[in-house]
């Protein structure tokens, strides 16, 4: 859901465009923030989404009319929906003005800019918008760890961190031990979305679009700019659900998610919308789970070692339905519904005919519609009081087209074996009204029991820890 495009580039451009109203600049600002970085980047660079800062435009003249026209009515063959039900009408006139040639000039140049500083500094002092159970604390670990994606923590400590369209793999350390990164190292660059990460044998290994590549005996070489080696270049390179996270099992192969090439399509004997596995070298390449839409977070329960996994559930099918899932595979083979069954009740309009919920495997906890749920873990530390042992975190990086935002924060999903208890909210605030602080996504346990959570909207990583009476 999270990766369709919110607006598109439009084409070469050659007509000159007139300067939007500076007293609405900031408020465009703003509308581009919270519903359109996400896909096209805080700086308009590109992610998942083309950038809209350069000079090229696919879709035609970047007029206001035309810009206005797209952004309203969607680019349905490019995966891009229509805002028109989402924005109004001068909103959408906003947006267009804000993304047009020229546009963030006027906003530099504005009178009001003040205005345009909270949306900075909102991001810069979003720690006072959270929330927290009692006896919890949360604070900047890293900055400038640019559109921050999945993690991995070595034993020393060093988190090795993925990004999207920054195309890097970052190496954050702390050298002097007081629980503050002291330096991003940037291990690589010019990647291809490398947002997926994992730690093996002393290696890291890196997920990007179409392979999979290894940096040996890295906590010695991170910044040393060290090769890497190609394990796996024969991935599908789709755009759409592309990016790939990468995780080491505790079987020691590393499991890789080929996501749906679609919103809703049928590939279900193709290697789409399933979890894959291989050994370390490349080889023994096998399907672990099927029917899973978008799967962005896989964690390994401590004690029953069973793979649990988010997914992502479908878009145009209203602002309520379907639900996200939160899932377990104990055994290799599970079909989890998609594209026939979403949420573990809600049959597909389209491929649904004939098919039955019951016939897949039902979600563990359903999490809500379009909250984008991401990295997920299991508390294995002694930092946080027992109950929070083995029970698992979810980030839930938050909706993009929902007429009213949901999610935006940190989930604590409460289990008894393979069932869900309760799943109740353990960090809230990133999203005030429609101002956007944060995006969580992934969830991470530092060796000494803290929690480490990455946000690619701030370019942050976070570092939750509990300060209140562990005896109790």
């Amino acid at each position: 859901m999270k990766f369709a495009l919110p607006l598109a580039l439009l084409g070469l451009a050659t007509a000159a465009h007139a300067a939007p109203s500076a007293a609405r600049l900031p408020d465009a600002a703003r509308l581009y923030q919270n519903n359109c970085a996400s896909c096209h980047g805080v700086k308009l660079e590109g992610a998942t989404a083309p950038s809209l800062a350069d000079k090229q435009w696919l879709h035609g003249t970047p007029t206001r009319a035309n810009l206005s026209k797209i952004i309203a009515k969607g680019l349905p063959d490019k995966g891009m929906p229509g805002w028109e039900g989402t924005l109004d009408k001068a909103q959408i006139a906003a947006l267009a003005d804000y993304v047009a040639p020229g546009g963030r000039k006027a906003t530099a140049a504005a009178p009001v800019v003040a205005q345009s500083d909270t949306v900075q500094s909102g991001q810069d002092d979003g720690l006072a918008r959270l929330t927290l159970p009692k006896g919890f604390s949360i604070a900047v670990y890293a900055e400038n760890v640019d559109t921050a994606r999945s993690m991995a923590v070595s034993p020393g400590g060093i988190v090795y961190v993925g990004s999207r369209k920054a195309g890097k793999v970052y190496a954050v350390v702390d050298e002097n031990g007081d629980r503050k990164a002291d330096k991003v190292v940037t291990i690589a660059s010019g990647l291809d979305n490398p947002i997926g990460v994992t730690l093996l044998d002393g290696a890291l290994y890196v997920a990007e679009i179409g392979r999979v590549i290894r940096f040996d005996a890295i906590d010695r070489n991170y910044a040393n700019k060290p090769a890497y080696k190609v394990v796996k270049d024969d991935l599908p390179n789709d755009k759409w659900h592309g990016e790939k996270i990468i995780k080491a099992g505790p079987d020691g192969k590393l499991y890789i998610p080929v996501g749906s090439p679609c919103n809703t399509c049928d590939k279900d004997d193709e290697v789409y919308s399933k979890i894959w596995r291989m050994n370390p070298d490349g080889t023994g390449w096998e399907m672990v789970a099927n029917g899973i839409r978008n799967t962005v977070g896989f964690a390994w329960h401590p004690v029953t070692k069973d793979l649990w996994f988010t997914d992502n559930g479908p878009d145009e099918m209203g602002d309520n339905n379907p639900s996200c899932e939160l899932n377990v595979a104990p055994k290799a083979g599970m079909h989890f519904g998609f594209p026939y069954c979403h949420g573990g009740v809600v049959p597909d309009p389209k491929f649904g005919a004939g098919r039955s919920c019951a016939q897949f495997t039902p979600p563990v906890a359903k999490l809500g519609p379009h909250v984008a749920p991401l990295g997920l873990a299991f508390y294995s530390g002694t930092q946080f009081p027992s109950q929070y042992r083995n029970q698992v975190f979810v980030a839930e990086h938050g909706s993009w087209n929902r007429t009213q935002k949901i999610g935006y924060k940190v989930s604590l999903v409460t289990l008894q074996g393979n069932q869900e208890v309760s799943t109740t909210t353990f960090i809230d605030g990133f999203l005030q009204g429609d101002d956007v602080s944060g995006r969580p996504v992934d969830i991470a346990i530092a060796p000494d029991g803290a929690m480490l959570i990455s946000d690619d909207h701030a370019g942050k990583i976070y570092r939750v820890t509990y300060t209140g009476n562990t005896g109790k």
